[in-house]
C-alpha cells in the first residue's frame, strides 16, 4: 500500500529533514510521489508517476528548505488505478461553494456500491480519487439544503458520517484538508501515527524521527485547526483485518510440519 505524511502547525517549520526520511522510503512505495503546499484557499500540488528516489526534481525541491504550516505529503503504492499522473495523490477538489479539498489516502476499495457513479466523473482511476468526490459532494448537498457554507463542526460532521460510509469491509487511512480543517482517520491497527506537540501535529504511516508518536485512535475521525484538535468522533467499529484464507492456512501448517502429515 502507499504511504502518508501530513502536517498542520500555527507557524510555519523547516519541513525538510522529514521529508527526506518519509520520500526515503519509495523502494518499497515506487509508483509515484506527491506533495501539496497551501496558501489560503488553495493548494499547490507537486507528483510524478515516478519512484521519489528516481525523481530528479524532487532531488531539487529537496535540496532547499521546505518550509510551511500545512503539508501534505504521499509515496504510492497502486493497487487500484494505472500508474498515471492522474493517479498520484493529492487530489484536490473544489466545492460548489469554492473552498478548496486536498485528499491522500492509503488502502483499498474492494466494493462500494456509493463510490461507484463517480468513476465516470473523476480524471483518474483510482478508488481513492472517488472517495474525495464523494465527500465534497455530500458536503455540497448539506449547503445546498442550508442555503448558506456549512460551519465547522456541520462539515466535520458530514465528513465523518462519509467515511464511516466508506470504511466497512475497506482499507481507509485518510488525511483530508479543507482549507480550514485537516482531517485524519485509520481503520487499520498500527498503519498511521501522529506527534502531538505544543504548536504542531505531524501524521505519518510511520513515525519519521525521535519523539512520542502515537498510533491514531482506530476507526475515528478527528479534526485540527493549527495544532489543535477541534473534534473528534465518534468509534465507528469499522477496523479493517485482512481475511486469512484457505491457502494461508494451509502454507502455514507446511511451513510448521515440513508438508508432512499430522
Amino acid at each position: 500500500m502507499c504511504e502518508l505524511f501530513g502536517f498542520c502547525a500555527e507557524k510555519k517549520y523547516d519541513l525538510t529533514q522529514w521529508l527526506r526520511e518519509f520520500y526515503s522510503h519509495s523502494p518499497r512505495h515506487p509508483d509515484g510521489w506527491g506533495l501539496a503546499t497551501f496558501y489560503g484557499n488553495a493548494a499547490s500540488v507537486e507528483k510524478e508517476p515516478v519512484c521519489a528516489n528516481d525523481s530528479r526534481y524532487l532531488a531539487y525541491r529537496l535540496s532547499e528548505p521546505i518550509v510551511g504550516r500545512l503539508l501534505l505529503a504521499h509515496i504510492r503504492k497502486a493497487s487500484v488505478g494505472t500508474l498515471d499522473f492522474s493517479n498520484c495523490h493529492p487530489f484536490v477538489k473544489r466545492g460548489e461553494s469554492g473552498r478548496c479539498w486536498t485528499l491522500i489516502h492509503n488502502g483499498t476499495i474492494f466494493q462500494s456500491a456509493i463510490l461507484e457513479r463517480y468513476a465516470s466523473l473523476q480524471r483518474g482511476s483510482t478508488d481513492s480519487e472517488r472517495i474525495l468526490l464523494y465527500i465534497v459532494e455530500q458536503v455540497d448537498l448539506l449547503e445546498k439544503r442550508l442555503g448558506r457554507e456549512a460551519a465547522d463542526r456541520e462539515r466535520f460532521d458530514v465528513v465523518e458520517t462519509s467515511v464511516a460510509a466508506v470504511a466497512p469491509g475497506n482499507k481507509v487511512n485518510l488525511i483530508l484538508y479543507d482549507s480550514e480543517q485537516f482531517y485524519i482517520h485509520s481503520n487499520m491497527v498500527s498503519s498511521l501515527y501522529y506527534l502531538r506537540q505544543p504548536a504542531a501535529v505531524a501524521v505519518s504511516t510511520k513515525p519519521l524521527s525521535d519523539g512520542p508518536w502515537e498510533e491514531v485512535p482506530l476507526s475515528t475521525l478527528i479534526a485540527f485547526r493549527e495544532e489543535k484538535e477541534l473534534f473528534c468522533g465518534e468509534d465507528r467499529h469499522h477496523v479493517y483485518t485482512d481475511p486469512v484464507s484457505e491457502e494461508d492456512v494451509q502454507s502455514g501448517f507446511t511451513a510448521l510440519f515440513g508438508g508432512y502429515g499430522i
